[in-house]
């Protein structure tokens, strides 16, 4: 009981439910591993004891919390802020001071880049919250003195009751940028080619957004990683998807310098043929390689004045974070991307080994700021184009759920991290050996104690250049399930996160962006979630293929009564006939609704059947292949029936094209805020960017967008493909 109850009080589920009314109990050992990644010790009952004293002389007698979260300026009749904030059991008498951002004037504050003022005296008792909740947005310091001369200090972020909401309706492409090769490019997608997709779909097409996958910084290789949801840092784009023409210094290179940077775009030339003509995947090493060395000759350059200044003022506006970060590279080019590997005395990056080192690789650091000021112009310029081709969101960033344990994030912020721990999910009905996904955890605590200030650089890094931001998993915003290092996906627990302040802090970011949020709540999602990411105005995500009524009704979640939303955990369930597709006017308003996603079957392989075959072929059916292959067309049967029964396949059932542009008319029939085109769709491509259950065998991550006879399309192709025109007009007549 004593174990249980201090599981509890440090956020750890001893419970979960992989199935509805089936409960499963977490062992002994797996909690005292979780708990011993947060810093407590429950190993005996005589340390659980201590620990529990431990928690109620210090969490439980706090005059403060380490963070007090409000939201600023919420409508009369809401419930006030003193209840969620932990400020309602102060003791009488205590006086409240509080130092805000921006010079205390009361104006909204700018924590990036506004001082502090001298502080203000809050009044006590029944104006308390009124007062609270009209304080700047910002975080602040709350400083509290009780009778008997106690005194404590903690974060006070207020934040707005919303993100920003999407302007209008739009629709836009999804797209994996690596996929996307122009003629210009050097054998993988660049940022170039985003930046003219933009400019094209916005003008011709009146596309809204172009939404992307992860643009973090990988884990250098080779071989490199190539899936972009193991990440060595969120804070920091990849220099790989740099186009390597666009940067200034290009065009100042002369004498033995321009040479090899002609030989250098001639070996890409060849590189992206062979991706292009030749059939190869895309290798982002070789790519790398390339690139790698034309940038050396770059920072070589000098920089002009005009030039220079911007560069100090990039080095100044990022500060520690970005010298952690090209420190990490600069060490991992001698001692290898693996940190926990390194030397001892450079495994901390605040020691004295790494402070005596970093002298020493001053060129080298100095290089790698400078790789993150080229990608984060570069970004910025994307941006600008999406805008000024009229787009009314531009860029939509992904955020992963977590980075490599190796990489330059943990580097930087072990504390922040649980050690030994990776986060997953648990079994259930559809993965009954439950899921390892490699990444660590960030530490409820650290994150409270730092007034969530790992998390607010993130996010404030990653909605630089965006009009929106796509979160995935975001039901790791409330919970995450932590796997101890050593032990199956089906030996981890849920941890719980405090899901007020961290959407608090994503509100409060996002407004400063002005950008919208989109969360990625496809799979299982527990009670409750969904109604408070929607009262945050955290648009979710809607998958044609799973919108379905199976009676399992979330009350508390705001979605549509019995609305259940899939991954591709559930792609293979029978349609059952109390399991009927939802109508168009049944789907939630704020999602961006989607026909499919980079870790599905595009449509016209479910269409085809290809997406049966492959998987048969891998190995990877759920069950015999008849059975699969009768249930898909089952499934099949069943929505191109609904589609024609709404009068939107005029065309007929039998045409493939027909039915890729009636389940896009379905999704215009909804009130879905945003309507996502996955850009393989529009010209038919058979195969999946990424098939999950695989590594090797299927070559995840590394295609190019093809057509339906499997040949690689160029930008330039796409553009002009008649297959796409048709299926964009089906969206001419879309309220923008």
């Amino acid at each position: 009981m004593g174990r249980a109850r201090l599981a509890r009080l440090h956020g750890i589920a001893t419970s979960y439910e992989p199935s509805p009314g089936r409960s499963v109990q977490i062992g002994d050992d797996t909690v005292i591993a979780v708990l011993a990644a947060l810093g407590v010790d429950a190993s005996t009952p005589q340390a659980v004891r201590t620990a529990l004293a431990a928690h109620e002389d210090g969490t439980g007698r706090a005059l403060l919390p380490r963070t007090v979260v409000i939201r600023a300026r919420r409508p009369p009749g809401r419930p006030g802020p003193l209840g969620r904030s932990g400020l309602s059991g102060l003791p009488e008498g205590t006086v409240l001071r509080v130092e805000t951002e921006g010079g205390g004037t009361g104006q909204e504050a700018d924590g990036a880049r506004g001082g502090r003022s001298t502080g203000r005296e809050l009044p006590a008792g029944a104006d308390l919250p009124e007062a609270l909740a009209r304080l700047p947005l910002g975080v602040h310091l709350l400083h509290a003195r009780a009778p008997g001369g106690r005194t404590a200090t903690a974060r006070l972020i207020v934040a707005p009751d919303r993100v920003p909401a999407p302007p209008g309706r739009s629709h836009g492409f999804l797209v994996q940028l690596y996929s996307l090769l122009s003629r210009q490019s050097w054998g993988m997608g660049d940022l170039g080619d985003l930046a003219d997709l933009a400019a094209w779909s916005g003008r011709a097409l009146g596309t809204g957004f172009v939404q992307l996958n992860p643009l973090h910084a990988a884990v250098p290789g080779p071989p490199a990683d190539p899936s972009p949801y193991r990440p060595s840092s969120r804070r920091f784009p990849d220099p790989v998807h740099l186009r390597i023409e666009h940067i200034p210094e290009y065009a100042l290179l002369a004498g033995p310098a321009r040479s090899r940077a002609d030989e250098l775009a001639a070996r890409a030339r060849a590189l992206r043929a062979e991706v292009l003509e030749g059939g190869a995947l895309i290798d982002r090493d070789a790519v790398w390689t390339l690139k790698r060395e034309a940038l050396e000759l770059l920072c070589a350059v000098p920089l002009t004045p005009g030039r220079r200044s911007a560069y100090c003022d990039f080095l100044a506006e990022q500060g520690q974070t970005l010298e952690d970060h090209a420190t990490w590279c600069a060490i991992a080019e001698r001692h290898g991307t693996d940190w926990r590997a390194w030397p001892d005395g450079l495994r901390d990056p605040r020691s004295a080994g790494t402070a005596r080192l970093r002298p020493r690789l001053l060129d080298r650091i100095d290089f790698h700021s400078r790789l993150a000021w080229y990608t984060d112009q570069q970004l910025a310029a994307a941006q600008r184009a999406a805008r000024d081709a009229g787009m009314g969101i531009g860029l939509v960033h992904d955020l992963a759920v977590g980075v490599h344990p190796s990489g330059a994030d943990t580097w930087a912020q072990q504390d922040a991290f649980a050690a030994g721990m990776s986060i997953g999910a648990p079994p259930d009905a559809f993965n009954p050996r439950g899921q390892d996904w490699g990444l660590p955890p960030w530490r409820p605590d650290v994150l409270a104690a730092a007034g969530y200030a790992p998390y607010r650089e993130l996010l404030r890094a990653v909605l630089r250049h965006a009009g929106a931001l796509r979160i995935d998993h975001v039901m790791g915003l409330f919970r995450l399930w932590w796997v101890p290092e050593g032990r199956p996906p089906t030996e981890g627990a849920y941890v719980r996160y405090d899901g007020e302040a961290m959407l608090s802090v994503l509100a409060l970011e996002a407004h400063r962006a002005g950008a919208a949020v989109i969360g990625e709540d496809l799979g299982t999602v527990e009670p409750g979630v969904r109604g408070a990411l929607a009262e945050r105005g955290v648009l979710g995500t809607s998958v044609l293929w799973f919108e379905r009524d199976y009676g399992n009704v979330d009350a508390a979640g705001g979605d549509q009564a019995g609305q259940e939303t899939g991954t591709e955990e559930t792609e293979g369930r029978a349609a059952a006939p109390e399991a009927r597709i939802l109508a168009p006017d049944e789907w939630r308003s704020a999602c961006l609704a989607t026909v499919t996603t980079h870790d599905l079957p595009s449509t016209a392989a479910r269409l085809t059947g290809q997406d049966v075959a492959l998987r048969e072929r891998l190995g990877l059916l759920a069950g015999p292949p008849e059975r699969e292959r009768s249930r898909a067309r089952y499934e099949l049967a069943e929505w191109l029936g609904e589609l024609a029964r709404l009068g939107l396949l005029p065309e007929g059932a039998g045409d493939e094209e027909a039915a890729v542009r009636a389940a896009h008319r379905f999704l215009l029939r909804t009130p879905a805020r945003m309507v996502g085109v996955w850009l393989p769709d529009a010209v038919g491509d058979r195969r999946p960017q990424n098939l999950p259950g695989t590594w090797d065998e299927y070559p995840n991550w590394r295609l190019p967008i093809a057509g339906p006879d499997g040949l690689p399309l160029t930008l330039e192709e796409l553009a002009a493909a008649p297959r796409l025109h048709a299926l964009m007009r089906v969206f001419a007549s879309m309220d923008r």
